[in-house]
Order: C-alpha cells, then structure tokens, then sequence
C-alpha cells in the first residue's frame, strides 16, 4: 500500500517537472526561458574559459557583492530616512529551507533505483548477457572515441543545451517542411532497405 502511495507521489513530482521542462524549452514564458537558458550558456562559456572551482568563487564572490551592496544600500536609506524597517533580507532568511527525513527518501529512493537499473544494464552489456547488444554497445563506444577526438565534453554540453533549447522552437514553427523532409527520408530509406533485403 505505501510502495502504490509513494509511487503515485513520484509519477505526480515527475509529470510536475517535466511540464516545467517541457514551458521552458518552447519558450512559453520567454523571460524566464531567457534567463535560464542565458545562466546554462554563461556557465558553460565560464567554464570553458576557467577552472570548476575559479568559476564557483567568481559565482559566489559576485553574489555575495550584489547582497552586500543592497544591505548597505536598505541600511543608509533607512538612517536616511529614519525608518526602522528591519533586515532587507528577513524574509528570506526566516525561510525554512531543511529537507524532511520524507523528502531526503524520497530523493535517495529514485537515486538508488537509477544507479541500480544502470549498474544492472553495464553488468549485461559488459558481461555479453547478449552477444547483439555488447556489439552494439561496442560500436556506440567507438563512434563516441571519435566524437572524443573532435569534441570536449563541455562543447558537446554546450551544443546539448543551446539545441535543447533551440530545435523544439524551430520544430513547432516549422513543423508541415519538416515533417515532409523527414517523409521523404523515411520513403528514401524504405526504399534502399526493399532492394537489399538481409541475407
């Protein structure tokens, strides 16, 4: 009965983020879409350009001037103008900000699920549970040796992102051509596939 009522909560936490993920990469609500997507570019050219832990200080140091510079800021204007209106930032910090012992399982039980199904896919892929699959799965590593080769890992997040939140846009806006391109290809495809039958 609890594994059907934490089950239902995970499908409902699940739906809730993925229709947020879904508003934010066709630009449903542009100021916020802009603002995420320009904070992935700005980290990723960051850190492209600086250590992980240059650009985590220049973060952090750059946040902590912004808050600096309006507490003084809220604390002359209310010498100034001789009101006592507390802590400019009272409200945030009287947030409760703790993870329930629910929430920390909750998080903790997806993880583990995760690691294990993945853990259980490598051990039959490497393993050669079946022999289709290890080849496959030996192909794709030798194509990604050679995508190594041209591409970092932050280009290839880089390309990730910026076509994450680019390419559903451009297919909404044009999606009659290029479904009809993509008909095309599938006839063509078809086609060669009907004359070379498999062996």
């Amino acid at each position: 009965m609890q594994a059907t009522a934490d089950s239902t909560k995970m499908d409902c936490v699940w739906s809730n983020w993925k229709s947020q993920a879904i508003d934010l990469l066709y630009w449903r609500d542009i100021k916020q879409t802009g603002i995420v997507f320009g904070s992935f570019l700005l980290l990723l050219f960051s850190l492209t350009q600086f250590s992980v832990v240059s650009v985590v200080a220049y973060l952090a140091l750059a946040a902590l001037s912004a808050t600096i510079s309006f507490r003084i800021y809220k604390s002359v204007l209310q010498a100034v103008q001789k009101t006592d209106e507390g802590h400019p930032f009272k409200a945030y910090l009287e947030l409760e900000i703790t993870l329930s012992q629910e929430q920390i399982q909750k998080y903790t039980d997806c993880l583990q699920f995760y690691v294990n199904s993945t853990l259980k896919e490598l051990r039959r892929l490497f393993l050669v549970q079946d022999l289709v699959d290890s080849l496959k799965f030996a192909v794709l590593m030798w194509l990604l040796t050679y995508v190594g080769a041209l591409f970092n890992g932050l280009t290839l997040l880089l390309m990730a992102v910026v076509s994450m939140f680019t390419l559903p846009v451009v297919y909404v806006k044009h999606q009659a051509q290029i479904d009809q391109y993509l008909g095309l290809v599938r006839t063509h495809i078809n086609a060669v596939v009907a004359k070379h039958p498999e062996n």
